[in-house]
């Protein structure tokens, strides 16, 4: 029961085809508190063309408005504001979520339409850090919900695994490297040599040249460079899996850089076959005027790809691959000007994809304002971060609820979540300053606040497993139930608002908003006193449950039935 439709409907009759049912949709509002009503329609912008006061265009309006659809359509000064009808609109939404369950809140808005993600892509031979946490959950997450939207989404870990870093890598290796302590602490030892050459390239210039030697015999196949290059690249996936595995993220494809390697050959062709490719100071570049941007330089003075290079022959391949829909990069902000570029590259080449790609921008994660580097040794290991979340976690669980069968489970379930959760709340261009104490309160906008409000859900219908719930009759008017019952009601909207905008916050906010109405509701109702309404009650409980699960499953995070 569309009730927004009603109200666009009924001012629509009213006024008689002056507004399209299209701009009277626009200008509707929804009151701060139900008490206001359930929506709003402002009059102040009717007053030029209807030459009249708004509080009398209101009255007008009100006067010739066919209420019988509502509980009551209210005047308040220039505002005309609808109250649904609670008993119909509650039976409605509660039916609808029942009948769907999980499913509820899916459309086929993508038409199956395929949609590369790139994202979280670490660089070989460095730890995951805090750093690396926000694409891989912002991807993981945009994925579910385009999935949700009718897209197939296609996650591809696009693994830094070539570059010049890898020469520097080698040459470090090859300078201070020791194979047993290596494969005895793989990561570290790489990030301490990794570091190492940064702090001592300072005084010694000459270590640059030797690295760009290095990346050379590494592109040109020299098999000592090489061999080390997989060594190192085997070390470090097998770190990067542990962490995916502990999020719950999983990839379709970890086509990195050095897979693209042996196509760069065809995108060098196809730029000088379309005469996009012009010298300068002995570089190769693309000329970009057009677009207001520098020119992309395309490949280096002495022969050598550079990343835009590579991400060409990455489009080229997923766009013969996938046709894509969309084609989405989830890299931080601070790329914009990247992407700009690269888009503009693809758009000249003639890509049919070029006008789809995305980049899906993010602000940085800092901890005590400071930004992380693994260059100048300023790490946060991801990995560390999410094991003391876990044992934060459990340690409030044992005071909150010692006697909880699976609490290492649960733990792992909250202390993971309360980490993803804590950064998808944000809207995804903000920066966030990270303090692991404040994600893991079970009060306030968190994880654990919200999985909480699930848990509880499951304790009342545990408690209640005698009655029956069913999707019949469902009309609960309670007014202390009544923002819950919007809240449900308005699922399938921000389902469709999350994609439109991929902004997994959106999700976010919206499980905060349901769980805060409900358990205001839980606070204020005896939900499971013996009388004719159990029923009803009960069925909102299990569709707040179900919406809850839902949410967080959108998100990437787990909804414990017991906490």
């Amino acid at each position: 029961m569309d009730y927004k439709q009603k109200v666009i409907t009924a001012l629509a009759n009213a006024l008689d085809g002056q507004l399209s049912a299209e701009e009277i949709a626009l200008k509707l509002e929804k009151p701060k508190t139900s008490d206001l009503g359930d929506m709003a329609f402002p009059t102040f912008a009717l007053a030029k063309l209807l030459h009249r006061a708004p509080q009398q265009i209101a009255q007008d309006l009100a006067e010739k408005i066919d209420s019988s659809d509502f509980e009551r359509v209210v005047v308040a000064g220039p505002y005309l504001n609808f109250f649904f009808d609670k008993g119909q609109y509650s039976a409605a939404t509660l039916e609808n979520v029942l009948n769907a369950g999980a499913s509820y809140g899916q459309n086929n808005d993508g038409n199956g339409g395929k949609v590369p993600i790139d994202m979280s892509s670490p660089n070989i031979a460095k730890p995951m850090s805090m750093g690396h946490l926000r694409s891989t959950v912002i991807g993981n997450s945009i994925a579910e919900i385009l999935t949700k939207n009718g897209y197939a989404p296609i996650k591809d870990n696009h693994l830094g695994d070539w570059g010049t870093q890898f020469g520097k890598l080698i040459t470090a290796y090859k300078l201070w490297g020791n194979e047993a302590d290596v494969k005895a602490d793989p990561i570290n030892k790489l990030v301490e040599y990794y570091v190492r050459f940064h702090k001592e390239d300072v005084d010694k210039p000459e270590l640059d040249d030797e690295a760009r030697e290095w990346f050379r015999k590494l592109e040109n196949g020299d098999p000592e460079a090489h061999r080390l290059w997989k060594w190192f690249r085997e070390a470090s996936l097998e770190e990067f899996n542990d962490v995916y595995k502990k999020l719950g993220v999983t990839f379709d494809t970890y086509n990195g850089e050095a897979f693209y390697n042996d196509k760069l050959e065809e995108v060098v062709q196809i730029l000088k076959d379309k005469h996009l490719l012009v010298e300068s100071q002995g570089a190769q570049v693309v000329d970009l005027s057009k677009y207001n941007l520098n020119p992309a330089l395309i490949l280096k003075s002495d022969g050598a790809s550079l990343y835009i290079t590579r991400d060409i022959a990455t489009a080229l391949y997923r766009d013969r691959e996938y046709a894509p829909a969309k084609n989405l990069y989830v890299v931080g902000s601070e790329q914009t000007y990247y992407f700009q570029q690269l888009k503009a590259v693809l758009l000249e080449m003639g890509l049919k994809s070029a006008p789809n790609l995305q980049h899906v921008p993010f602000g940085l994660i800092t901890v005590d304002g400071k930004k992380l580097s693994t260059r100048s040794g300023r790490i946060i290991l991801l990995a560390k971060v999410l094991e003391e979340s876990v044992e934060l976690a459990e340690k409030e669980i044992n005071e909150k609820n010692p006697d909880l069968a699976n609490k290492s489970a649960v733990a792992q379930q909250v202390g993971v979540g309360a980490i993803v959760f804590g950064d998808l709340k944000n809207e995804r261009t903000n920066n966030i300053d990270f303090v692991l104490a404040d994600q893991l309160k079970f009060e306030g906008e968190t994880g654990p606040y919200v999985q909480y409000a699930h848990a509880r859900a499951e304790s009342i219908l545990r408690k209640a497993k005698a009655t029956t719930i069913t999707a019949d009759a469902n009309q609960v008017t309670d007014p202390e139930a009544w923002d819950t019952i919007k809240a449900l009601a308005d699922f399938p909207t921000m389902v469709k608002m999350a994609c439109d905008e991929l902004e997994p916050s959106v999700i976010a906010k919206y499980a905060i908003r349901l769980s805060k109405t409900f358990n205001k509701y839980y606070a204020h109702s005896k939900i499971l006193a013996d009388d004719a309404g159990l029923p009803a009650r009960l069925a909102l409980v299990k569709s707040v449950s179900i919406v809850v699960k839902e949410s967080l499953r959108l998100l990437g995070v787990k909804a414990p039935d017991e906490m």
